[in-house]
């Protein structure tokens, strides 16, 4: 074993020093003898930076970390400042420094420079206002703030202002005042960002910087320009009397944007360009709040806004934006119309821009700004619709909430054939939202009903998997209200179902219509297009493909039985029918199952009632809760239409047909229920409401007492896939106060009700989603259940996307029938997808208030 005779000659030296010297002070000499120095910074940075692998590293780690624990319990004053450093890296790679909290305030009372800057930097990164150390750093910063340097007065209000408490502000807010009217502008800037901070913890001690905000803006220092003018914006945001207090600093403002637009070549500001970009985008927030709802203000700065969209070149990212800055305080201030439309021209070029993000941008501003200046956005139509094409998938969907939001009556025709395009190519995250915005759309602005149906009909053949479930029961009252219409489209959704039948919603579309108007299909009477030769047996041949195909669905099969059973009437070949329905009466699918039974029923026992059930669907017209004269908003224009009443005819049935019907329904037990749209799910997704119902007593309480039959023209498993007649034409809003339902993870559902005219029992309630968050909810899903006492119908929500920032709220009605007048329980069932991440919850709503169900 080799010596290190160095080492052993300076030891041998301060042995024999240690023997001449007094006892206390060689121990010490003794134990910095033992004691080797700690590495330094860049040493231990470069040596973790070896390490191969995480283990390595944590090693590494550790065995620094219990060197440092050691000095510090030593008590080394002369390496603390070295080992808090090593510890701040440490932290910054995401491993544990707590313990350096204390010896970071011990750094902060010493009185070199260099141990504040580490001991403030450290309180920083370590401490926080929840930690109960940063008591002990009050007086320290007091004393500090009033120190006579001005870099340590500087390293104090950074630390206040970054991790101050409440109770912190409240005893500095003197001293960050005083700093803020010192002529030192190092210090102004800090103290004006510190009373920021001080403001956001303590909003009251707001009117102590009033009076030093007076000479902040007459400033030549750019720093203390742009912090002032982020206090001012702090003091405008929170409190309307500090908002119109600074109103009149416009001018001033105003001024200082235009010297920054009309000065020269400045090296100390310039960036690619552009004098001082972070200021005049600051600048122009402050002024975006300032001119909001005020005229006087926002013509003061009219002038200057257009300097700033014409001048400014866009050649580089800065120029950018300060034009998005620029747009958006023309957007929110009473702007002249001239400077609305440049600001939209402006958004028009960024979408030529070769960066996505200002695409999006442009995009983003141009849907937020669609509803008030409709014509200007209009005149880029074309270059959104190319943005549809763009590989981003961010960009391509504002591009289609924009363009359908341009939809109107005079470029239906255009815009549909685009965005049909963008359908067949687009990815299956898009298919249901432009499917439901191309459905909206027709059925507000389709020029002809046959235009209307075509339409519907192609959205169904190229993404049918992908439509609402209310898509079906809408276009079949589409096609019964187009008579018309019925030989072309039965003829044109027969040849559909001979290409495809793996669209779902489209071959139960094709089998109703099959069902009712197969006799028109087997005569060819089409006269809007060439009419094609089919038999009797081609057709049955057909519908008893989709019966045995492994492609449909329970719901399908339904439509498919329901059908043939319907051609009984309509085709000769009755026999074979009877044969089809038979065989079904023996089915596994207890719904198919029960059609055939009680198909057969109708062969055998009611069959003189057969052709009177079977009989074609009468006209169904839509009611209008909205009362006689409803505004029909359409994409850049407003026009009333009166809308008359309309009234069904009253059905009227012979007494022995109408009990014959009731004994074919089940006898005197029927109990009215209230009829929804049939979904286009599987049987099997009933046990999710069954599992929604939870802990619900869904069998307590008497059974409700037999409720006087309605007779009906058709039973009601003869109307599958139909929106039925609405049950309440009149609804009468009664002195029911809302109620706050749900409120959790940025998602709020409101409850505001209503009481039915026609039957006092019936509750109808409308639900209010509201998203609180910055991103937009989509798939939103509203599902609820209620004890077997109540009968519940949920109708189609308004969309299934629940806008970010509470820009819109989604509504959908439900109804609930309470005859016994029993106090009203639900349990809901939300789905949703946000920020990516699919969201289920649960929960149960008992605090109805009185008056919804007494």
């Amino acid at each position: 074993m080799s010596l290190d005779f160095s080492n052993l000659f300076l030891f041998l030296f301060l042995f024999l020093f240690v023997l001449s010297v007094p006892s206390d002070f060689s121990l010490l000499l003794l134990l910095l003898a033992r004691m080797p120095a700690p590495i330094r910074l860049r040493e231990l940075i470069r040596t973790i930076r070896t390490a191969r692998t995480q283990a390595e590293e944590r090693e590494m780690i550790q065995k620094e970390c219990a060197a440092i624990r050691s000095s510090f319990r030593e008590e080394d004053n002369t390496y603390r400042c070295r080992n808090v450093a090593k510890l701040l890296y440490m932290h910054m790679l995401g491993y544990p420094a707590h313990f350096g909290q204390l010896e970071c305030l011990k750094l902060i009372a010493s009185q070199k420079f260099t141990d504040k800057r580490i001991g403030y930097l450290g309180a920083m990164l370590l401490l926080d206002e929840r930690q109960d150390v940063h008591l002990l750093m009050t007086n320290c910063i007091k004393n500090d703030l009033n120190h006579s340097t001005q870099y340590v007065q500087g390293l104090a209000l950074c630390t206040l202002g970054c991790m101050g408490s409440s109770e912190m502000c409240r005893d500095l807010a003197g001293e960050v005042e005083k700093l803020l009217k010192t002529s030192n502008s190092y210090l102004r800037k800090k103290a004006a960002l510190c009373a920021v901070h001080v403001i956001r913890k303590v909003p009251e001690l707001m009117e102590m910087f009033l009076p030093a905000t007076k000479n902040l803006l007459s400033e030549k220092n750019h720093g203390v320009l742009h912090t002032s003018v982020v206090l001012l914006t702090e003091m405008c945001e929170r409190s309307p009397d500090m908002l119109a207090h600074f109103r009149k600093l416009v001018p001033q403002l105003v001024r200082i944007l235009k010297n920054l637009i009309m000065s020269g070549y400045s090296p100390e500001h310039d960036v690619s360009g552009i004098s001082d970009p972070f200021l005049q985008v600051r600048i122009l927030r402050l002024l975006r709040i300032l001119g909001k709802s005020d005229d006087d203000s926002s013509e003061a700065m009219n002038d200057i806004l257009a300097q700033v969209a014409t001048n400014t070149e866009t050649s580089k990212n800065v120029g950018n934006a300060i034009l998005y800055e620029t747009v958006l305080t023309i957007m929110d201030i009473k702007s002249e119309s001239g400077l609305r439309v440049l600001a939209i021209n402006i958004l028009g070029r960024f979408l030529l821009n070769n960066d996505k993000n200002i695409r999006y941008v442009a995009l983003t501003s141009l849907l937020k700004t669609v509803q008030t200046d409709h014509n200007a956005v209009q005149r880029h139509r074309s270059t959104i619709v190319d943005c549809l094409k763009d590989l981003d998938v961010s960009i391509k969907r504002r591009a289609m909430e924009l363009s359908f939001a341009l939809v109107n009556g005079n470029n239906i025709r255009g815009m549909m054939k685009e965005l049909l395009y963008f359908l067949d190519s687009c990815d299956p995250e898009f298919k249901a939202d432009c499917a439901s915005g191309v459905f909206l759309a027709a059925e507000k602005y389709a020029p002809s009903k046959r235009w209307h149906i075509d339409t519907i009909m192609r959205v169904l053949t190229t993404a049918g998997s992908y439509v609402r479930d209310d898509s079906v029961p809408n276009l079949i009252q589409l096609i019964t209200n187009s008579v018309e219409m019925h030989a072309y489209t039965v003829q044109r959704l027969y040849k559909a179902l001979l290409d495809d039948i793996s669209q779902q919603p489209l071959v139960q579309v094709a089998s109703w219509c099959i069902g009712e108007y197969g006799d028109l299909l087997v005569s060819g009477q089409c006269e809007e297009e060439e009419p094609i030769q089919v038999t009797e047996d081609e057709v049955l041949d057909v519908l008893e493909g989709l019966l045995v195909s492994n492609l449909s669905t329970p719901v399908t099969r339904g439509y498919s039985l329901t059908a043939i059973m319907k051609l009984s009437t309509r085709f000769t070949s009755v026999n074979r029918i009877k044969k089809v329905v038979s065989i079904y009466g023996s089915s596994i699918d207890v719904e198919l199952q029960q059609r055939a039974v009680e198909y057969n029923a109708l062969f055998k026992k009611y069959d003189h009632m057969r052709p009177a059930l079977l009989e074609r669907m009468p006209i169904m017209e839509k009611s209008s809760s909205n009362g006689p004269t409803e505004i029909v908003q359409t994409n850049g224009e407003t026009e009333p239409s009166v809308m008359e009443p309309k009234h069904p005819p009253p059905v009227t049935q012979p007494t022995n047909q109408a009990n014959d019907l009731l004994d074919l329904l089940g006898g005197n037990d029927v109990v009215p229920v209230i009829q929804t749209t049939m979904p286009t799910k599987p049987a099997s997704a009933g046990g999710e409401l069954l599992d929604l119902l939870g802990d619900l007593s869904l069998s307590g309480g008497p059974a409700p007492a037999p409720a006087p039959s309605v007779p009906t023209s058709q039973p009601s498993f003869l109307l599958d896939g139909l929106s039925s007649q609405p049950l309440f034409n009149d609804i009468a809003a009664a002195a029911i106060p809302p109620m706050t339902a749900y409120n959790k993870n940025g998602l709020k559902i409101d409850f505001t009700f209503e009481r039915a005219n026609p039957n006092p029992n019936i509750a109808v309630i409308t639900i209010h989603a509201s998203n609180s968050t910055e991103a937009d909810m989509t798939d939103f899903v509203f599902q609820a259940a209620v004890p077997k006492t109540f009968q519940l119908q949920l109708l189609s929500p308004s969309s299934n996307v629940v806008p970010a920032l509470n820009q819109g709220t989604v509504t959908q009605v439900i109804r609930v029938l309470n005859p016994q007048k029993q106090q009203l329980r639900m349990r809901i069932k939300l789905t949703y997808t946000h920020k990516g991440s699919a969201v289920q919850d649960l929960s149960e709503v008992n605090n109805f208030p009185p008056q919804s169900w007494q």
